[in-house]
């Protein structure tokens, strides 16, 4: 196994876990693993910048990242955030092409980067992975494109009762999941003044409750109502 870190082996694990590379036989993973360098990002550290071409497929073992795009301004626009146990860069390493936006560290992440050529080796020797690997990719593409609508269709309200109902679990969510207001201000196409008074709104209406760590739903259906969700 790759001597660059004794996690290499709990790398390999992950990649037998990974949905996209279902069907490779451990000889296969075990390489990818080898092949795979170990790097630690420090808080609000620079992954990759939007523009550069870069030759890695990344996997988030642990922390946390935002990918963002900037305005001319300065102004931030945060395309999605990634949690650890997911891969990112697909498009980047597969079409070597400039990436489209920035990935920064929102905490300390420990990122493992799997060179270009050996996924190729992978996808050439077995096409059935590279079916996988476009359908993940295409997920994204649609997820992308549900938020662009979102920005031109729906209020700062809607977009936010939104993304509490799909964020989840219960009926709480941890408030670290974006770090702070500002972060999830940029998530939703906002500034943070706009998203305090909509939270502040929707506290007054009683259909969430907010706290310092948590945010608690108290009225689904309310809360569904007030992101423009329609039943079926």
């Amino acid at each position: 196994m790759n001597e660059n870190s004794p996690q290499a082996g709990i790398l390999f694990k992950r990649l037998q876990a990974f949905d996209f590379l279902r069907g490779l036989d451990d000889e296969s993973l075990e390489r990818l693993a080898e092949s795979a360098i170990w790097k630690v990002f420090p808080s609000e550290a620079v992954v990759f910048w939007e523009g550069d071409v870069e030759s890695n497929l990344f996997y988030l073992q642990y922390g946390s990242l935002k990918v963002l795009k900037t305005s001319p301004d300065g102004r931030e626009q945060v395309l999605r955030f990634i949690d650890a146990g997911e891969v990112f860069n697909e498009i980047g390493v597969l079409a070597k092409r400039p990436n489209p936006a920035t990935a920064m560290a929102l905490e300390e992440s420990g990122i493992w980067l799997i060179p270009r050529q050996s996924l190729e080796e992978v996808v050439l020797a077995h096409p059935q992975t590279a079916l996988h690997i476009i359908e993940n990719m295409a997920d994204k593409i649609i997820e992308l494109v549900t938020l662009a609508a979102d920005l031109s269709l729906k209020t700062v309200e809607a977009r936010f009762a939104k993304l509490l109902l799909e964020s989840v679990e219960g009926d709480t969510i941890e408030r670290r999941r974006w770090t702070n207001q500002t972060e999830l201000a940029a998530r939703l196409g906002t500034v943070p003044d706009v998203l305090s008074r909509v939270i502040r709104e929707l506290t007054k209406a009683r259909l969430i409750e907010v706290d310092k760590q948590h945010i608690r739903i108290l009225d689904r259906a309310g809360l569904a109502e007030r992101a423009m969700l329609r039943d079926g």
